[in-house]
């Protein structure tokens, strides 16, 4: 398994992210330019190109974004995996089949992952804190999705904060996940898991400064490694 910090694009202040990663001569990030607008994408690579990143194994794909756009990735960043949401979500170009095989469906709080659309792709991409967050507030739902975890590979996965009390989103949604991460017990229910549902190329997916995520990779590692029961199974 292996653990990135993300240029994410939720907030605006991922420009700083990019110099951030600069400034500690970081050569290997992900990038989430989910929340950007097709000019604002542009910006993004130009930033990019003038930073110190020369590669990019995950990216999280926006619908609009133009197959030109997965070629720049994987041709200028060497990127292995993308991921995007069901395209019951958010309709996809046709032309992103071109990457099906390294196209990796997220599990969301919209529907349960589909069999039929992971049979099309290249696997799932695991969010654990959107999978814990199922598992506190619609197990029927968590059953379904941990049901495709044995079915289908999982080639990428989002890493997030899971707080102990939960907010209410759209006034009907329960969420204890956050990209905000405040303390770095938020990340301790990552132990649950078993190892087989990390990848290679697992994205923390914060708000959070570079170097803020590069010490929560430190305490994830040091999390996974130290813990005393190897989980075999999910023991919920």
């Amino acid at each position: 398994m292996k653990f990135f910090p993300t240029i994410t694009t939720i907030k605006s202040a991922w420009p700083e992210k990019i110099k951030e990663a600069t400034d500690l001569g970081l050569k290997e990030v992900a990038v989430f330019p989910t929340c950007l607008e097709a000019e604002q994408r542009k910006n993004l690579y130009n930033l990019l190109q003038k930073s110190t990143i020369t590669s990019i194994p995950l990216v999280h794909l926006k619908s609009d974004m133009e197959i030109w756009e997965l070629d720049y990735f994987v041709k200028k960043y060497n990127t292995q995996v993308f991921n995007t949401h069901s395209a019951s979500e958010y309709p996809f170009n046709p032309e992103w089949m071109k990457y099906k095989n390294i196209i990796c469906v997220e599990n969301t709080f919209k529907a349960a992952l589909n069999e039929e659309e992971l049979s099309s792709l290249g696997g799932i991409c695991l969010d654990f804190a959107h999978l814990e967050n199922d598992r506190l507030v619609d197990k029927e739902k968590f059953m379904l999705d941990t049901r495709c975890l044995e079915k289908f590979p999982i080639k990428c996965n989002h890493i997030s904060a899971i707080k102990t009390t939960f907010e209410v989103h759209d006034g009907e949604k329960i969420h204890y996940d956050n990209h905000k991460l405040v303390d770095n017990s938020e990340l301790d229910y990552l132990r649950r898991y078993p190892l087989n549902y990390f990848s290679d190329f697992c994205a923390m997916e914060f708000h959070n400064k570079i170097a803020e995520q590069i010490m929560a990779i430190d305490y994830i590692e040091n999390l996974l490694k130290n813990r005393d029961d190897f989980i075999k199974g999910m023991g919920f």
